[in-house]
């Protein structure tokens, strides 16, 4: 029986410390019972069937995570044509299989339309354009770096993570070198999000 290694995060003083342990390999339609079935559960799966266990988010953290969503929520409103903007529960099953939950997300107008009625529902089948994850003591840099990766060869044009302990600031684009920005008051969005920058002073 073909298994995968699902993965807990415990935060500690030292960072966040995985543990894994072994269970059947998961597919797609599995993952989606599993979610049905327990719709309180924070998990991710990866292309290669491998769960991702999330606790759920610190207060703090969560309340720094809705400023970032009512400012791209604003913004997506003030657009001729809005699009679609997305918090932390939302899911997307990605091209390459993978289902990921970004901590907010934004989807245009013409992109969400061209989707069918099936492609929508549940996880909907299309990697946001825009992605946006907020370190919290439970995550790790490196899954999170390699998640963004993940985004770009999926179809993001846009991502950021942002980390407020250390007051960074990374961006990524498609064949584009990761710009770093350290204690920035705000993240231009442009190009890609026109007439978009992402105040942090709430962030922070």
């Amino acid at each position: 029986m073909k298994t995968t290694t699902a993965v807990l995060y415990d935060s500690a003083e030292n960072g966040p410390l995985p543990i894994a342990f072994e269970m059947p390999r998961i597919s797609y339609r599995e993952f989606v019972r599993l979610c049905q079935r327990h719709p309180d559960l924070r998990v991710e799966r990866t292309d290669e069937g491998k769960l991702l266990f999330m606790p759920p988010a610190e207060a703090e953290g969560d309340s720094r995570n809705v400023e970032i969503v009512i400012e791209l929520g604003l913004w997506n409103r003030s657009l001729p044509e809005p699009g679609k903007t997305f918090g932390p529960s939302a899911g997307f099953t990605l091209p390459s299989g993978a289902t990921r939950s970004p901590d907010a997300a934004w989807i245009s107008a013409e992109h969400w339309n061209a989707l069918t009625a099936t492609e929508r529902r549940g996880f909907a089948h299309i990697c946001p354009e825009f992605v946006v994850e907020l370190l919290s003591p439970s995550d790790s840099l490196t899954e999170t770096q390699a998640k963004l990766t993940e985004y770009l060869s999926n179809g993001a044009r846009l991502g950021l993570i942002i980390d407020r302990k250390r007051r960074v600031v990374e961006v990524y684009r498609p064949d584009q070198p990761t710009q770093i920005l350290t204690n920035p008051t705000e993240v231009s969005c442009e190009p890609e999000l026109a007439g978009f920058t992402l105040p942090l002073e709430r962030v922070f």
